[in-house]
C-alpha cells in the first residue's frame, strides 16, 4: 500500500506542478493523449492474459505449467504484431483521423504503439511475479518507477539538458525500461522453461481471456476514452486542462485502491466458504469505511479548490465542474465498497463484463455528443453519467442476486456530517496565502470531522482506531 501512496504523491507533483509549469500546454496535452491511448491499446495487445495467468496458474501441475506460461508469453506478442501490421498498413488513415483537430498528434503514433506494447508486457511479467506470491516489487515498479522517471525527465527538460523531441523519446523509453526490469525480475523469480505445447484446456483459457479483454477494455474506456476524444473535437491543450482536473479528483479513490488489495482475497475466501453473513458484513464495512475517507477527501478538495487553482497557471483554473463531477463519481465508486470483488469472484462475472461493454459504448456516444458542445465539461458529464449508471446497475444486481446492500444507518449519518461541514465552510474563506488557507481550513475541518465520528461512533473500525491512538498518545 505504501507504494500506492508514494506513487500517487509523485504523480501529483508531476501532474499538478511540474507538467503545468514546465511543458507548454499543447505538449502536456500530447503526453496525456499518448498515455491514455497506450492504456486503451494495452488490453488489445496483451489479450488480457495477465488476468488469465493469475486465474489458471495454480490449476496446472508443475509439469504442465511450462506450456501454459510459454503460451501466456506468446499470446501478447501476437496481439502486438497484429496492431503493428494494422498500423503499417493504415498509418496514413489513422494519423489523418487522429490529427483532424490537432496536427501535432500525427507525428506521435509510434509513441502510442510502443507505450501500449510496453504496458502490455509489463502486466504479463507483473502477473508472473504475482503467482509466485511476490507482488511488492511489481507494485513499486507500477506505481513509483514511472512517475519518478517522469519527474527526472521534466527536470532535465527544464534545465535544457534535453529538448522536447528527446523528452518524448525518453518517455517511451521509460515505459520500455520499466517492462525490461520487471521482466528480468519475473524470470529470476521463476525461470522460463520454453515448452511450445498448448495447455490441455487452451480453449477455456482463451475464452476466459476473450471475456476479460471485453470487460477490461470496457473499464479502461470508461477511464481513458474522454482524454482521447477531447483531442478529436478540441485543441489538444484541453486534454492537459482536463487531465489536471481529473487527477485532482482522483485523489478521492486512492484509499479505495489501497484497501482493495486487502479486501479482494478476503472476499474470495468468504465466497469460497459460502459465508453469506461474513460477506455482507465485509461489504457494509468496506462501504462505510471508504465513504468516511473518500467523503472527507472529496469535501476538502472542493472546499479548497479555489485556493488550489491559484497555485496553478491561469489556463488550468477552469476545471471546477470537472473536479466536482469526476470526484463525485469516485465517491460513488468508493461507497460501493468491495462490490467489484464480489462480482468478479462470482458465477455472474460474464454478465457484468458484457454489461460493462455496453456502458463503454454509451460512454463513447455521450462523449461524441457532449464534447463538441461543452468541451472538457462535456467529457466530465459523459464520464459521470456512464460511471453512475454502471455503479447503479452493479448495486441493483448484487441486491437481486445476493440480497445485500452496502448501506446502513451509519452511511446516512456520515452523509449528514459531511453536508453539515460543507454548509459551514462552503462560504468561509481566510484571507491568507492560498497554501496557508488550504492547510488551516483542512486542519479545522479534519478535527471537526474526526470529533463527529468519535463522538457519535459512526464506525466501529474508525472509533476503535481512534480509541487506540488516543490511549497510546496518553500513555506516551
Amino acid at each position: 500500500m505504501a507504494s500506492t501512496y508514494i506513487g500517487f504523491a509523485f504523480g501529483a507533483i508531476n501532474t499538478v506542478f511540474l507538467y503545468t509549469k514546465i511543458l507548454p500546454d499543447a505538449y502536456y496535452g500530447l503526453v496525456t493523449f499518448i498515455l491514455a491511448s497506450g492504456a486503451i491499446l494495452m488490453p488489445l495487445m496483451a489479450f488480457w492474459v495477465h488476468n488469465t495467468l493469475v486465474k489458471f496458474y495454480n490449476t496446472y501441475s508443475e509439469d504442465s505449467r511450462a506450456g501454459f506460461l510459454t503460451t501466456m508469453l506468446g499470446v501478447p506478442l501476437l496481439g502486438i504484431i497484429s496492431v503493428l501490421v494494422l498500423l503499417l498498413l493504415f498509418q496514413g488513415s489513422i494519423a489523418k483521423a487522429l490529427s483532424s483537430q490537432n496536427a501535432l498528434v500525427q507525428d506521435y503514433l509510434w509513441h502510442v504503439f510502443w507505450v501500449g506494447a510496453a504496458m502490455a508486457y509489463f502486466e504479463v511479467f507483473f502477473a508472473w511475479s504475482k503467482v509466485q506470491l511476490k507482488s511488492a516489487f511489481g507494485n513499486l515498479m507500477k506505481e513509483v518507477f514511472g512517475r519518478v522517471g517522469v519527474t527526472v525527465l521534466l527536470l532535465l527538460f527544464y534545465l535544457e539538458t534535453i529538448d522536447l523531441s528527446l523528452f518524448f523519446i525518453c518517455l517511451v523509453g521509460l515505459y520500455l525500461l520499466r517492462t525490461l526490469i520487471m521482466g528480468i525480475y519475473a524470470v529470476l523469480l521463476h525461470p522460463i522453461r520454453w515448452r511450445f505445447i498448448l495447455p490441455d484446456n487452451f480453449r477455456e483459457v482463451m475464452l476466459y481471456s476473450l471475456l476479460i479483454i471485453l470487460g477490461g477494455s470496457a473499464a479502461l474506456i470508461l477511464l481513458e476514452i474522454d482524454k482521447v476524444m477531447i483531442n478529436q473535437f478540441k485543441e489538444i491543450e484541453n486534454v492537459a486542462y482536463y487531465g489536471v482536473a481529473v487527477y485532482i479528483a482522483t485523489v478521492v479513490i486512492v484509499p479505495s485502491r489501497a484497501m482493495h488489495q486487502i479486501t479482494y482475497p478476503l472476499t474470495a475466501n468468504l465466497m469460497a466458504e459460502g459465508d453469506s453473513f461474513g460477506l455482507t458484513r465485509l461489504y457494509q464495512k468496506t462501504s462505510l469505511t471508504l465513504f468516511i475517507v473518500s467523503g472527507i477527501v472529496f469535501l476538502l478538495i472542493m472546499l479548497n479548490l479555489k485556493d488550489f487553482f491559484l497555485l496553478l497557471p491561469e489556463t488550468y483554473r477552469d476545471g471546477t465542474l470537472v473536479v466536482f463531477l469526476i470526484g463525485l463519481a469516485k465517491v460513488f465508486d468508493s461507497v460501493l465498497g468491495n462490490i467489484n470483488s464480489i462480482l468478479y469472484n462470482s458465477q455472474y462475472y460474464k454478465t457484468i463484463l458484457l454489461f460493462g461493454v455496453g456502458l463503454a459504448i454509451l460512454t463513447i456516444i455521450l462523449n461524441w455528443i457532449l464534447i463538441p458542445i461543452y468541451g472538457i465539461e462535456g467529457a466530465a458529464i459523459a464520464s459521470f453519467t456512464a460511471i453512475g449508471i454502471f455503479n447503479l446497475a452493479k448495486l441493483v444486481f448484487v441486491k437481486v442476486k445476493f440480497g445485500m446492500i452496502p448501506f446502513t444507518g451509519a452511511t446516512f449519518r456520515v452523509f449528514w456530517a459531511l453536508l453539515l461541514l460543507a454548509v459551514l465552510f462552503g462560504i468561509f474563506d481566510f484571507g491568507f496565502h492560498p497554501i496557508v488557507n488550504i492547510l488551516l481550513k483542512s486542519a479545522i475541518i479534519g478535527v471537526m470531522y474526526v470529533g463527529i465520528l468519535f463522538r457519535f461512533e459512526l464506525s466501529e473500525d474508525v472509533t476503535g482506531y481512534l480509541s487506540r491512538w488516543l490511549k497510546r498518545d496518553e500513555s506516551a
